[in-house]
């Protein structure tokens, strides 16, 4: 199963994207004024940033700290590396400094990500050194919090790794670089065309990345972290993969996925709050499908069982259904039907007007009557009927 998380800017365990100015408060002993902070903390800051981006591991030495977190860094190709200052803590010549790291992936962010990082601080000989370095209370993990980063760029990809074989790291390669000209066929809109996939160690890996618990992922090969109805000024989209759940997929399989969350980094500009989970992620799925050979029977085995058992499902799924820590069987059947929906008004109204439909549904600020004004726009066809046609089209596709 893939999955897509919700905007940043929605799901409060993404990656924000907002800049924040920085904040200090009086009193010794806790947060200082913007005054009180030592002006060499912020000096302290800039260098370790350039240290970093101009690959200067003696100028990282010399603001202290492990020499791990620049080793895991090397391979991290980068456009951008800073620190803001938030907040600073200060306890005699120790200090705790809360900082907003903005960076960019060269060839791949149109604008830096911006992430919340907690630094420990120790004044020696008059000046200010790092002890250490770690995501800040609440903030998920980067990828080189977890290892030593391993690149391997594709003509459309670029793979980042973290305890992974470099062959495997190419493998991932070639499914996403096969996976983003299939998308860019069925979704004639235009988009970047290019895609980043983190491959953690493990299903924990891809939790710590999410900021969430490992529970809510197991069974997901996949999900994809990004600004719902992003601009074209935000980071790129980041595939995430679950090592555990991806590794058990067949070859069809693993391309299906890739081809899918490829999709929903290229639709992303056209997805909004009013795009209806069944929407977003039947439209993936059916780009993943298309040209596969695989039929209804095939592709849908869970909803197949419900239809035959007489349990046809009486609306299309909703949000809820799509839980990734629900039941495993709704979830599947949820994931089915909304392909097939997607399906049906490909094959009875054309692939171009699902793509106008999808687009026209995302072009909406709010959810309340966005689907049901498009059906009417787009397809010519109300809601009522619409829902009335997709249950005659499961029968006869499943029954």
């Amino acid at each position: 199963m893939a999955g897509r998380r919700r905007g940043r800017g929605v799901r409060a365990a993404g990656l924000g994207l907002a800049v924040l100015a920085p904040l200090a408060f009086a009193g010794c002993g806790g947060p200082e004024s913007a005054d009180a902070v030592p002006d060499g903390v912020q000096r302290l800051l800039d260098r370790r940033a350039a240290a970093v981006l101009d690959r200067d591991e003696r100028a990282y030495r010399a603001t202290g700290g492990p020499v791990t977190a620049y080793d895991n860094l090397r391979e991290l190709p980068l456009r951008s590396w800073s620190y803001r200052l938030k907040d600073f803590d200060r306890d005699g010549s120790r200090a705790t400094a809360t900082v907003a790291l903005r960076y960019r992936v060269a060839g791949y962010d149109r604008a830096p990500l911006s992430v919340d990082r907690t630094l420990a601080l120790r004044r020696r000989d008059g000046r200010w050194y790092v002890s250490s370095e770690r995501p800040a209370r609440k903030a998920a993990e980067q990828l080189w919090d977890q290892g030593r980063v391993e690149s391997v760029r594709g003509t459309h990809s670029l793979v980042l790794g973290v305890g992974r074989e470099r062959a495997d790291l190419r493998r991932y390669a070639r499914l996403a670089d096969d996976a983003v000209p299939d998308v860019s066929a069925a979704w004639p809109r235009p988009w970047a065309g290019r895609v980043v996939v983190l491959v953690p160690r493990s299903l924990d890996g891809m939790a710590d990345l999410l900021g969430a618990p490992a529970s809510g992922y197991q069974g997901i090969a996949a999900v994809t972290t990004g600004e719902a109805g992003g601009s074209g000024a935000a980071p790129a989209d980041r595939i995430i993969i679950n090592p555990d759940a991806y590794g058990v997929l067949g070859d069809l399989g693993k391309q299906v996925v890739l081809t899918h969350e490829a999709t929903h980094v290229a639709t992303r500009a056209d997805t909004s709050r009013a795009t209806p989970l069944w929407l977003s992620e039947g439209f993936a799925d059916w780009v993943g499908y298309r040209g596969t050979g695989r039929d209804p029977e095939q592709a849908a085995p869970e909803l197949r069982r419900a239809v035959v058992d007489g349990a046809l499902p009486a609306a299309l799924p909703e949000d809820a259904d799509f839980g990734f820590s629900g039941d495993a069987n709704r979830l599947s059947r949820a994931y089915e039907g909304s392909w097939l929906a997607c399906r049906m008004i490909a094959e009875q109204w054309g692939e171009r007007k699902l793509v106008e439909f999808y687009a026209a549904v995302g072009a909406h600020d709010e959810r309340a009557g966005a689907v049901a004004q498009e059906l009417r726009d787009v397809l010519d066809i109300g809601p009522e009927d619409f829902t009335a046609r997709w249950r005659d089209y499961l029968r006869r596709e499943l029954g």
